[in-house]
């Protein structure tokens, strides 16, 4: 039965009264297929600090309401040019890490050839995913933004945690270590056979210090010669970002990067193969005026603005 008011014109909805799905995307179930699915994973218990992330989905949600369709700084209208679609939220085991990563690689194997972009969630969560995508593209170059390496062994005795992602990554034969990097890196390490063993698992770094030094256009063109010839997987912690900008982040470390330049330094993934992203380490608990949740929400659209670009160039 046709409504009694008739059609509803959603450019006369105010954008905090629209669908709570991500930019207030269709959900996965209303339409028949999708270029690309925004997924939340709800999932933290492999953090080594201040708990919380399992609500950074729904946080950055709410706080994408404020986005616009259109991208200027890439000229795309990211959910015109491709099919968007919010897929919702993995339910996944808080009290038991295999069975939550084996349950998250197992979802992301079925989403075929429908890119994933995905909100965590702690970082342990880019294991499984790496898994689903080595799965169907071989080895991967990856291009990880945070304040910490992640490629450390264990935490108490722990393989799989938010700190050790990427080395079981490169231990798994998952990456192409020719074409790995780290970017925003600072804080300080446990000792500095940190950073040899970092580079042995195929890893250069881009420091946050170098921003200082270089400019976001030298720190693109690094990025890119490091990357390029392959598929990438972009991951984002958000504690990349200097604690002025995100301060929902469950490890905090000073020194970090601007929202610009982060958004700036995404911006310069257009014309890579990208495969698919995530974006983790948004705890809600430690946000306040939605900083954290707003950044998170730009980082997403630009992500998803160079995923349409690449469509179309």
């Amino acid at each position: 039965m046709p409504s009694p008011i008739g059609p509803v014109d959603n450019s006369l909805i105010p954008r905090y009264a629209g669908p709570p799905t991500f930019a207030q995307l269709p959900r996965a179930d209303q339409v028949p297929s999708a270029d690309v699915a925004v997924l939340g994973v709800p999932f933290d218990s492999g953090v080594s600090y201040r708990p919380g992330a399992r609500f950074g989905p729904a946080h950055i949600r709410a706080a994408s309401k404020l986005l616009r369709p259109y991208n200027p700084a890439l000229d795309v209208a990211p959910f015109a040019a491709q099919q968007v679609v919010d897929a919702g939220d993995l339910a996944v085991n808080p009290f038991d890490i295999g069975e939550a990563v084996a349950t998250i690689e197992a979802a992301a194997r079925t989403y075929g050839n429908t890119k994933l972009l995905t909100l965590g969630g702690d970082h342990t969560i880019a294991l499984p995913l790496l898994r689903a995508v080595r799965a169907k593209h071989g080895p991967i170059g990856v291009v990880h933004f945070d304040a910490h390496l992640d490629t450390w062994d264990t935490y108490f005795g722990e393989p799989t945690t938010h700190g050790t992602p990427f080395r079981r990554a490169s231990e798994e034969g998952l990456l192409d270590r020719e074409r790995c990097l780290h970017v925003g890196i600072r804080g300080p390490l446990y000792t500095p056979d940190d950073l040899t063993a970092d580079g042995v698992l195929g890893f250069q770094v881009i420091r946050a210090d170098d921003y200082e030094t270089s400019s976001v256009t030298d720190v693109v063109a690094r990025m890119r010669r490091r990357l390029g010839g392959g598929p990438v997987y972009v991951s984002v912690d958000i504690d990349v970002l200097d604690p002025a900008h995100a301060p929902g982040t469950g490890t905090p470390e000073a020194g970090g990067l601007t929202s610009r330049e982060l958004l700036n330094t995404l911006r310069g993934l257009v014309g890579l193969d990208v495969i698919g992203a995530d974006l983790v380490e948004v705890a809600p608990a430690y946000d306040h005026a939605e900083i954290t949740g707003v950044a998170a929400a730009h980082v997403a659209f630009e992500l998803l603005s160079v995923l349409a670009r690449n469509t179309i160039r």
